[in-house]
């Protein structure tokens, strides 16, 4: 496992304490300088010690693709965190709310990668050659920073605020779907909790892909074959509770639903 520096190695233990004990304070109150690269750096210390201890990655997630969410936090930039294989959960599997803390919840579209990806400025022409599938989902984030009192330093050393995420059963191929048009409804217990469309997410989540794909081929871990990528919101996230039950339907794509106990 790779070693890391003490600083590094101690924010990411407090992280991974927080999962199974309580949401801790921001991570940013801990480190000296605010330096994004750091808080990679915690990130990847975590992924080092997940991979260790037995856990495969699948893929990864793009947060912060929403103009409205960057302006909020004061970035220009979106973010990307690693998905395991044990954060999807079957859709017709009930989800233990437990298992998240401070959960929220997000429509989103899920790519499947068909081929690699080695490009270190890969353009949406590369992304749409690449894609397998793209599916309707359901991403349920956590934080393990309390109250959600976040600035893209906390975030990104959390994982980007990762947990847990379902896919749709539905595959479609990209040929003659515009993502930038899709449409997004996310009903709770039948009422209209969210809506948005492909346009929210970075103008087209195939640019949030595109981003994505240079930045991890240049940080030496791009995308493979049979990676999955959840791209981004296309609406506002909702709190979960206990019994919620959650359908998005995405134009297009299909529906997806998660159920919480």
């Amino acid at each position: 496992m790779t070693k890391f520096p003490e600083d590094i190695a101690g924010i990411a233990a407090a992280i991974r304490a927080a999962y199974v004990t309580a949401p801790i304070s921001p991570i940013r109150t801990r480190l000296a300088f605010h330096e994004v690269d750091m808080a990679y750096d915690i990130q990847e210390a975590n992924t080092s010690y997940w991979l260790a201890a037995g856990r495969r990655i699948v893929g990864c997630k793009i947060g912060l693709t929403s103009p409205a969410v960057q302006k909020q936090l004061g970035v220009d930039r979106p973010d990307f965190g690693i998905l395991f294989a044990d954060m999807q959960v079957p859709e017709d599997e009930k989800i233990q709310l437990v298992r998240v803390l401070q959960p929220r919840i997000e429509a989103e579209v899920a790519f499947e990668i068909g081929s690699d990806i080695d490009a270190t400025d890969p353009a949406a022409d590369d992304i749409i050659r690449a894609t397998a599938f793209v599916m309707p989902a359901l991403e349920i984030v956590g934080s393990r920073i309390k109250n959600w009192d976040i600035s893209i330093i906390d975030t990104i050393a959390d994982n980007a605020s990762s947990a847990l995420f379902v896919i749709g059963k539905d595959k479609r191929k990209l040929e003659g779907l515009d993502l930038s048009e899709v449409t997004m409804r996310m009903t709770r217990r039948g009422e209209v909790v969210s809506q948005g469309k492909g346009s929210a997410c970075l103008d087209n989540p195939l640019n949030a892909v595109a981003w994505l794909a240079g930045e991890l081929g240049r940080r030496g871990r791009p995308l493979r074959a049979g990676d999955i990528v959840l791209s981004g919101a296309l609406g506002p996230m909702v709190s979960v509770n206990s019994g919620d039950e959650f359908e998005a339907s995405i134009s297009g794509l299909g529906t997806v639903s998660a159920h919480f106990v």
